[in-house]
């Protein structure tokens, strides 16, 4: 089983989104039991905190499922060890992560731009206010992660 997590600062936009987009992708290709999928925060400040609700109007206009009771985690050292990716959203993600996680002493740890060729940040729109544009990105970026990570 391929484990992976998404990243992002507060777990309540950018990092639920990639989840449930994955989650639907996989589903879409009968994949379901070949992958394990979550989210979390390198923040704790939205700690149990739902999904911004601007978020969930995007995903649900996709038609992207959702856990409705899904809510913000902080990442944990301990993840290091039961991913076996984790995806951050932007470079502020990366340079928050070692002092939680440690080392990434095996290569877990991607930018989530990076499955497209392209090294920038999935703009976060809890600041932007553009969430189609972020889940364009992610979605590119699942699909991309997808083919890199073998069917």
């Amino acid at each position: 089983m391929r484990k992976i997590l998404f990243v992002c600062h507060g777990n309540i936009c950018r990092s639920p989104m990639a989840e449930f987009i994955l989650k639907a992708l996989v589903k879409a290709r009968g994949m379901e039991d070949l992958y394990y999928i979550e989210s979390a925060a390198v923040s704790d400040e939205e700690y149990g905190n739902p999904i911004y609700p601007p978020a969930k109007r995007c995903l649900m206009q996709h038609g992207i499922r959702f856990d409705p009771s899904k809510t913000a985690r902080t990442v944990t050292k301990a993840d290091y060890d039961r991913f076996d990716r984790i995806i951050c959203m932007d470079r502020s993600n990366l340079r928050w992560l070692p002092g939680i996680i440690g080392d990434d002493r095996q290569k877990k740890v991607h930018l989530m731009m990076s499955y497209t060729g392209s090294g920038r940040d999935v703009a976060d729109p809890w600041y932007t206010g553009d969430f189609e544009t972020t889940f364009q990105d992610i979605l590119a970026g699942c699909e991309a992660m997808l083919e890199d990570y073998g069917n």
